[in-house]
């Protein structure tokens, strides 16, 4: 377990350190320059050499990536163009809302994806098989943001149960915190737990055919002990491989669903500077979200030895 954890880091590094030069390179790769990007066609030359040398672009790229990184370290992801704000500031700030965001539909999609798929796997081809096969597949095909609208009509305008926009922190009030996110989890849980259910009931058969099941099977073990104890464990890691994937994808932002919802998570924060061309905004947002997807990942690997102890290089 310990050589599968620090060959595990050892291959994280160098995956952070190619996310950092991706994350660099996007600036310098724009058409016509990022600053004449920035700017506009109006600016005058002057007005464009100016921003290049408050923003360092004048020097070979290898010290501007060096400067950029040892800004990095200390936590300077530099300063937004638009606002003129820190934009490690800015990220902090708005972090917690997307964090929150993407706990509450991860949660949401484990608790109905994982019973549905073991519900659906162990009872294949019956009413309830094609009932949640059925559920799943609608939950897949209705776009975010129709669900999303279709539930503020409902319960927002039509019923006035619940508020249909803005953010209240679970740390600080966590009635009215689940009142305002409910229906930004549900948006994203809905079409979650159906691919999760989808995985985990595609595992599950395809554990059931094991031989080992077989024999647990013929050995007259009941049905219930064959799958609690032998199959549901085994059928969970490529489950959990999907799971860590959509907690990497929500913690990058979710844009749409923060949209029409008026979450100041990162995902209008994304948005925002690609409206305003903010390049040094995008550039550490990008830096962000992908070191924080490649760690999600690095944990899942960690929880697949923890599942399976037969998981490692020996």
């Amino acid at each position: 377990m310990r050589k599968y954890v620090i060959r595990r880091l050892a291959q994280y590094v160098p995956v952070l350190f190619g996310v950092s030069v991706i994350s660099f390179s996007m600036m310098h790769l724009v058409a016509g320059g990022p600053v004449r990007t920035m700017l506009g066609t109006q600016a005058t030359e002057e007005q464009v050499q100016q921003v290049r040398t408050e923003l360092g672009l004048n020097a070979p790229l290898h010290e501007q990536y060096l400067d950029w990184m040892w800004g990095v370290l200390h936590g300077d992801l530099g300063n937004s163009i638009m606002s003129g704000k820190p934009v490690a500031a800015e990220i902090v700030a708005r972090f917690p809302e997307t964090f929150w965001l993407a706990a509450g539909a991860t949660v949401i999609s484990i608790l109905i994806g994982i019973p549905a798929g073991i519900l659906s796997a162990t009872n294949r081809y019956s009413k309830v098989d094609y009932a949640a096969t059925g559920v799943a597949f609608t939950g897949i095909s209705i776009p975010n943001f129709f669900l999303g609208i279709l539930l503020i009509l409902l319960f927002g305008n039509t019923l006035n149960v619940l508020p249909v926009a803005g953010f209240v922190s679970p740390l600080k009030d966590p009635v009215a915190a689940v009142k305002h996110l409910l229906l930004p989890w549900i948006t994203l849980g809905t079409a979650l737990s159906s691919i999760v259910m989808r995985m985990m009931r595609s595992s599950l058969l395809e554990v059931f055919n094991e031989q080992y099941i077989q024999v647990a099977n013929a050995k007259g073990l009941s049905r219930e002990l064959v799958t609690n104890k032998h199959a549901i464990m085994n059928a969970l890691i490529p489950t959990v491989t999907i799971i860590g994937l959509n907690v990497g994808y929500l913690l990058g932002g979710t844009i749409v669903v923060e949209q029409i919802f008026a979450i100041s998570g990162l995902g209008r924060l994304i948005l925002s500077a690609v409206l305003n061309r903010d390049f040094v905004v995008l550039q550490g947002v990008l830096l962000v979200t992908a070191g924080l997807f490649t760690t999600v990942n690095f944990v899942t690997d960690l929880v697949y030895a923890g599942l399976d102890p037969r998981i490692g290089y020996e």
